[in-house]
């Protein structure tokens, strides 16, 4: 199964909505993999200013708001 990795971080406004936002878009068509970036160094180091943002093998998708037809785009593929 494919999957999205979200990096964010406990207390974040944004990353919950974003979150909310995503796992209703895709339902179960992709695993989403939420990443904390206070639990790891160099998550915490790359994106630290940039919360939230999803991945999707290695690429960032979107930061900061949810992209419905990058997910979209995602989704087809």
């Amino acid at each position: 199964m494919k999957s999205l990795q979200v990096y964010s971080r406990a207390g974040c406004h944004l990353c919950a909505v974003l979150i909310d936002e995503l796992r209703a878009l895709v339902g179960d068509q992709l695993r989403i993999d939420v990443r904390d970036i206070d639990t790891n160094p160099e998550w915490h180091e790359r994106w630290f200013m940039d919360i939230p943002v999803v991945e999707h093998e290695g690429t960032v998708v979107c930061m900061h708001f949810l992209d419905p037809d990058a997910i979209t785009g995602i989704l087809r593929g």
